[in-house]
């Protein structure tokens, strides 16, 4: 159903829009909000063990050494694997709807949206679209970044402070930018004796 033939009928079904997620789902959201807010959010900011095991609890795959802050934000474990020494920074948010990977050694820096969903605007009811989220290892993801659904960032890539990415970003590309365009390459950096970001 798009928006040119819209009429009352599919208005009055928008009314009584509901989500397409199980009740399962919504069952299971709820517990671990409730864990999130009770044992999760509280916890002292260097209790990362703490939360590696809350999170194992409902399901996420961690690996060891692995740094989530108490003010990230989660919204469904079973759907997060994160390999050795990842660090998920302060107030992340990672919507987790559909899988989101990230590889050994990937940084996630403050106030970085990871959003594996959207919404099929070409349709009148709005229905949730979900696509996974792939970190290969050794990547940065910059302060204020967004990553949109289904976008893989390759091994080793950085992803510029407040840069937006709806396309998947090469193996050493820094990228930056609303939308987000490759600057160069971490390689090229290196071999002018480039340092930092």
């Amino acid at each position: 159903m798009s928006f040119e033939n819209i009429g009352q009928k599919e208005i009055q079904r928008l009314d009584r829009f509901h989500s397409n997620l199980s009740i399962w789902n919504r069952l299971e959201r709820s517990a671990w909000g409730i864990t999130w807010l009770i044992f999760f959010r509280p916890s002292p900011r260097i209790a990362f063990r703490w939360r590696r095991f809350l999170l194992r609890c409902y399901g996420a795959t961690i690996g060891e050494n692995v740094r989530i802050y108490n003010s990230a934000s989660i919204f469904l474990p079973r759907n997060l694997t994160l390999a050795a020494h990842c660090v998920i920074g302060p107030r992340v948010d990672v919507y987790c709807v559909a899988s989101i990977d990230c590889g050994e050694h990937v940084m996630v820096s403050q106030n970085v949206e990871l959003c594996a969903a959207t919404h099929d605007y070409r349709q009148v009811d709005l229905p949730l679209v979900a696509s996974p989220i792939r970190i290969e290892p050794e990547s940065w993801v910059c302060a204020s970044a967004f990553i949109g659904p289904g976008v893989t960032i390759g091994r080793g890539a950085v992803v510029g402070a407040r840069s937006v990415v709806f396309k998947d970003v090469a193996s050493e590309d820094i990228v930056a930018g609303n939308p987000a365009k490759r600057i160069r390459s971490r390689t090229e950096q290196k071999s002018a004796g480039g340092s930092g970001t």
